[in-house]
Parts: C-alpha cells; structure tokens; sequence
C-alpha cells in the first residue's frame, strides 16, 4: 500500500490558479494524497470561488483528503509554511505553490528520488515556458549528483549559489531538450535551491526547525523557503530531478515587500550544527 503524502498549498487572491493546480494534483498516479490548503485570501476566501469549491468536491469523492483553513490573519510566508508544516501527519510532505502544474507522475517521482537517496528534500524546478526559445547559455550549466545526494552548504555569493540561475526563465527546459536523448531514467542535480514544488522527509525538515524562524522576521519577508531548504541540504543533502516535471503558471507575485531576504539576514545553522560546505575539499 502507498503511503500517505501530505500536499501543502499556501495560497492568498489566486482562486483560478488554484483551482488548476488542485486539478493537477487529482490526476496525480500516486493515489494516496492529503491536501492541506491554508488560505489567506482577501474577502471570504478562495474556497468559496465555483472553481475551487468543485475541484475540491472531485478531490473528496475521488479518495483524497483535502483539509481547509482559512487564515485571513498574515503575519508573513514563513509563520504560513509554519502552520502547515505543523499539521503534517505524513513522512513525506510535498510544499506546492497556487500557480503550480504538475505532470501526472511528478509526485511519484519525487518521493522515488527522496526514498532512494534517503536526503532531506527533492525538488521539481518550474519550467517558464513564456520564455522558450530565449537562450541563456551562461545561464544553463548543471551539476549531476554522480554518486549519493550528500550535505553540502550553499550560502549566498558562494560560487553554488549561482546554480539558482539554472531554475530562471526556460533555462532548465532547454537543457532538457538538449539532454533528451541522454536524459533515460530520472536523474538528481545540484542545486542552491528550488522555488515552488519541493518534497521533504518530514522528521529531517523538523530536525532543523523547520519555518520556526518567522519569529525572527518581520511580516513582510521573503526567501523563507530558500532558508529552509539550505538548513536541511547542510544536514542532510538535497536535490533536484531532471527531468523536471512541474511548470509555473507565471502570474505576478503576491510576496511584493522583498528587501527583506531570509537567507540574508538569518544564520545558516544553530552554533552547534556542523554543516559542510560545498566549497570544501
């Protein structure tokens, strides 16, 4: 029997995006997901939009569960991603963002790759299909994990920091066509981080406090996700799949105050926390 995998989807003002990002989930081939949606929209929230409320009704007669909180009270992203990650009950947990579309096996996917290599966090990198055919090859270098996914750290201005150019634009999505008769069975990457669909081992994103660090921000922040994956990648390594199979829809952002960068104002790492560094020999 499959186990149960916790999707987490923070959402504020994106009911249609919603909507067909719930959609993609239900043809997920893993059957056995639970679907937390914690919403900060304005008015009376998402899940009273005809679209959201009949996906949701698919999803419940379809064998998914689906749990809803309206949270109409922001006190930032990171004190969000906090509140779901608190009703996780699930070894694995999948955060998704609203503007997320997800191919059909990517769930099964992720948790494959997160169970084999047996790291902290596996992500899907979002294609932006808008911009096919805008070559950036300075932009397109990747690193394969050639053996196992190992802790390594990635702080910022760190020659691995600049992997995060890799997820911009198309930039993954011509790699990938370029790959394609090479590319076979899926394969990890390196990577700074991934934005908008990453699965975690739920016991290894708790072990590094998970977002417990909205305390030490103000509301208006950004970044909470990239601190929060580096925690877990110096402990216990991370990556990426390629081929990817999650694409952004592109809408304009709902996080508009961004001066203040969590991985720029918060430590890597507690004092007693040894992570390694990717840039050691």
């Amino acid at each position: 029997m499959n186990e149960t995998i916790d999707i987490l989807i923070p959402t504020r003002n994106r009911p249609a995006a919603l909507a067909v990002t719930l959609t993609a989930l239900g043809a997920q081939t893993w059957p056995a997901l639970r679907i937390v949606l914690a919403d900060q929209s304005d008015g009376d929230g998402a899940c009273t939009h005809g679209e959201v409320e009949a996906v949701l009704r698919y999803l419940r007669v379809t064998g998914r569960g689906v749990d809803t909180f309206r949270r109409p009270r922001r006190r930032g992203m990171a004190e969000q991603r906090a509140f779901l990650l608190a009703q996780v009950r699930s070894p694995c947990c999948l955060f998704v963002d609203d503007d997320v579309i997800l191919e059909p096996d990517l769930v099964a996917r992720l948790h494959a790759a997160l169970r084999q290599e047996g790291c902290g966090l596996v992500g899907s990198a979002l294609h932006g299909l808008s911009h096919l055919g805008q070559l950036r090859p300075m932009q397109e270098a990747i690193e394969f994990w050639d053996g196992p996914v190992t802790p390594e750290t990635v702080r910022p201005g760190s020659p691995a920091w600049a992997r995060h150019h890799l997820h911009s634009a198309a930039n993954l999505f011509h790699v990938q066509t370029r790959l394609a008769d090479e590319a076979g069975a899926t394969r990890r990457y390196k990577i700074a981080w991934v934005g908008g669909c990453v699965m975690f081992d739920t016991a290894k994103l708790r072990a590094v406090g998970g977002f417990d660090f909205w305390r030490d921000l103000p509301a208006q922040h950004c970044g909470e996700d990239v601190l929060a994956q580096q925690r877990v990648m110096a402990l216990y390594g991370g990556c990426a799949i390629f081929p990817s199979g999650a694409y952004h829809m592109e809408l304009p952002t709902t996080i508009t105050a961004r001066a203040i960068d969590a991985p720029y104002v918060l430590p890597l790492s507690e004092p007693h926390d040894e992570p390694h560094d990717a840039t050691d020999p």
